[in-house]
C-alpha cells in the first residue's frame, strides 16, 4: 500500500514507523495467544530492512526479549513509501507487565520507533484452560457431564419416537372382521 508524500511527512520516524491495533492497556492472562495486527511504514525514498523485537518489562526489570519473525525471517524489507501489514499472535508466560514492540532499522541497528501496551492480569480465574495444551488446574465438569447429557437427550428422543408410534396406532380405524359369504344355493 503506497502512501503520498503528504502522509509520509506526517509520520514521526525519519527511517520508519510502526503501528498496531492494540489498546494502551489490555487484559491478558499468561499463556494465552495475544492476536494483533502490526503495520510497518517506510517513509523514505529507498528500500529499508527492518526487524521487530518484543520486550516484556515489569517496572525497570526486563522480563523477556525476543525477535519476532516476519515471513519466517528476522529481517524483512519494505519498499520506499510502502506499508507492510502483518497479522499474528504472541504468547507470553507473564502478565502485569509492559509489552513493547520495537522497530529496528538494519543499517543503523537502532530502535527507530516502538509501540507499547500494558498487559493486566484478569481479576478472575474464570478463564477457560489455555490452548492448545496446558496443565489442568481443576476438574473439567463439562467433559464429565457431557456423556450423561447426551444419553438423556437420546432417551428423550427415543421416548418421543415410541409415543408417536403408539399415537399413530390409536388413530388408525378399527377394522371389522371379514365375513365370508356362504357358497349360496346354486353351488
Amino acid at each position: 500500500m503506497k502512501f503520498s508524500a503528504m502522509q509520509a511527512g506526517a509520520m514521526s520516524g525519519a527511517l520508519g514507523d510502526i503501528f498496531w491495533d492494540l489498546a494502551p492497556w489490555i487484559t491478558y492472562a499468561a499463556g494465552y495467544d495475544l492476536g494483533c495486527s502490526i503495520y510497518v511504514a517506510n517513509p523514505t525514498s529507498e528500500e529499508k530492512e527492518y526487524a521487530l523485537m518484543a520486550r516484556l518489562t515489569r517496572d525497570t526489570t526486563l522480563v523477556s526479549e525476543e525477535a519476532l519473525p516476519v515471513f519466517g525471517q528476522t529481517w524483512f524489507k519494505v519498499d520506499p513509501g510502502d506499508l507492510v501489514e502483518m497479522h499474528g499472535a504472541m504468547r507470553f508466560s507473564d502478565s502485569n507487565a509492559v509489552l513493547t514492540v520495537q522497530l529496528l532499522e538494519h543499517v543503523t541497528e537502532e530502535v527507530i520507533d516502538s509501540v507499547a501496551t500494558v498487559l493486566v492480569a484478569p481479576a478472575t480465574s474464570a478463564l477457560p484452560p489455555a490452548w492448545p495444551v496446558a496443565p489442568a488446574t481443576s476438574a473439567d465438569w463439562m467433559s464429565l457431564l457431557m456423556p450423561l447429557v447426551m444419553f438423556g437427550m437420546l432417551g428423550m428422543v427415543m421416548v418421543s419416537a415410541h409415543k408417536s408410534k403408539e399415537e399413530k396406532k390409536e388413530l388408525l380405524p378399527v377394522r371389522e372382521k371379514r365375513r365370508l359369504l356362504t357358497a349360496g344355493r346354486g353351488a
